[in-house]
């Protein structure tokens, strides 16, 4: 058997139906159903924050599968706690692995598979066809934009601004300090503005990675 991560191979409803703890206690016992479970219930969210991150479908594919892989592989090694910041700071360094691996930065998102529930979004239903290529190109602008964050900012920023997450959750996602969590924001928030205002002088290529390496 191998891991859910579609639709395909869906957990029993009576494990839907666990808490995160539960199901990592079974999926620790030896209960692959338990751990596709986790997998249904989380894969979304780590999707979301790797197509943002690295802007192809076809990678955050790759970096959600080995995600969950890496996930079942190191499952005695979770410490307990929230299963889903312990599964999205994989997600994150595998991200960023992906990025650094070929050199490259988050390239377009016009090919979505579905749309991420996310304030930066390109479809909506009825929409005026003019009004949605506002948007398409209001999208592509801010994709732009991000793409020239250092990786630990673009981050930042995508866990808040666009994933909804709080800054204690980001900082037990990103494994560093809640002031650093609001330092880099800040950071990232005002080099967005000057970029968005054609003011940005910074020389910084797409394939800046980051600022400093997320921690394993």
């Amino acid at each position: 058997m191998t891991l859910a991560i579609s639709s395909d191979l869906a957990a029993p409803d009576r494990l839907l139906q666990l808490d995160d703890a539960t199901l990592v206690a079974e999926a620790r016992g030896g209960s692959l159903p338990a751990f596709n479970a986790l997998v249904q219930r989380h894969e979304r969210a780590v999707y979301n924050v790797a197509l943002r991150l690295v802007g192809r479908t076809g990678a955050a594919d790759e970096v959600a599968q080995d995600t969950f892989l890496r996930a079942y592989g190191a499952l005695e090694r979770f410490r307990g706690g929230d299963f889903r910041p312990w599964v999205l700071r994989i997600a994150t360094n595998r991200a960023y692995d992906e990025l650094r691996r070929h050199k490259r930065s988050p390239e377009s998102f016009d090919e979505l598979e579905y749309e991420p529930r996310v304030a930066w979004t390109t479809l909506a239903r009825h929409e005026d066809p003019n009004v949605r290529a506002e948007r398409i190109e209001l999208a592509e602008t801010l994709t732009a934009a991000l793409a020239r964050l250092p990786f630990d900012q673009r981050l930042a920023v995508v866990l808040s601004d666009v994933q909804g997450y709080a800054y204690d959750e980001i900082a037990e996602i990103t494994g560093v300090p809640y002031g650093t969590v609001k330092s880099r924001l800040s950071r990232a928030r005002a080099r967005l503005r000057d970029i968005l205002r054609g003011r940005d002088d910074d020389p910084t290529t797409p394939d800046h990675l980051s600022e400093e390496a997320l921690a394993s």
